[in-house]
């Protein structure tokens, strides 16, 4: 099939390893950025949190996050030029719907005084929400559409990445205060492979046949 778009996903791959001397230009994160901002989600809740860990001292606190387990990830958290940690809000509410729509309303999508009939969708919200409140596994969800977004921008420039759900997420909630209210079940390392040593890259790539998983009815 020619075309550039699968061209690009048949190019990515989950790297192994990773050149700690190559960073992302700022451009390019500024881009990457704006693609994760853009990343739709149900009722257009949002009801995430994105971690960027760039500096020496937030990559250590990473690094110490691998102490008890997924020790075969620890490596990424310093090699990789930048890990985005990806959190869902463990109980998303009608207030943080609400800023939702005060931000459709500066947007001119909603009207002011239609603001309380906006409220409808969040019906869809209290169908995926338990008795105690919690809603994490529909907000994880939501949060797992960015991941595929983030994935699918960064084969398109070029960028490599690798996403890891072997991650802690409570040493990550404990050495990452910043989440508060929120918890980190997958991350997203960032930055350049090294060739020598990612034995992924040359590997074929290796997906069941159309026929297998797609049905045209």
């Amino acid at each position: 099939m020619s075309n550039q778009i699968i061209t690009e996903l048949e190019k990515r791959h989950t790297v192994k390893h990773y050149d700690a001397s190559k960073r992302i230009s700022q451009a390019d994160l500024e881009t990457i950025y704006e693609a994760i901002r853009l990343s739709p989600s149900s009722i257009n809740s949002q009801p995430w949190k994105f971690i960027v860990i760039e500096s020496d001292e937030a990559k250590q606190r990473f690094h110490d996050t691998f102490a008890n387990k997924f020790q075969f990830n620890q490596k990424h958290a310093k090699a990789a030029s930048h890990t985005i940690l990806f959190a869902q809000k463990k109980q998303y509410t009608r207030d943080d719907y609400s800023k939702v729509i005060d931000a459709d309303i500066q947007a001119g999508r909603t009207k002011a005084e239609n603001k309380e009939q906006a409220f409808g969708a969040f019906a869809f919200v209290e169908m995926n929400t338990d008795d105690k409140g919690i809603n994490a596994p529909w907000t994880r969800a939501q949060t797992y559409i960015a991941l595929g977004s983030t994935m699918t921008t960064l084969a398109r420039m070029g960028i490599d990445s690798t996403p890891m759900e072997g991650v802690d997420h409570e040493l990550i909630s404990e050495l990452f205060p910043e989440l508060e209210g929120y918890q980190c079940d997958v991350a997203l390392a960032m930055g350049y492979n090294d060739p020598e040593s990612d034995y992924n890259a040359a590997l074929p790539k290796s997906r069941l046949a159309l026929a297998d998983v797609m049905t045209v009815l």
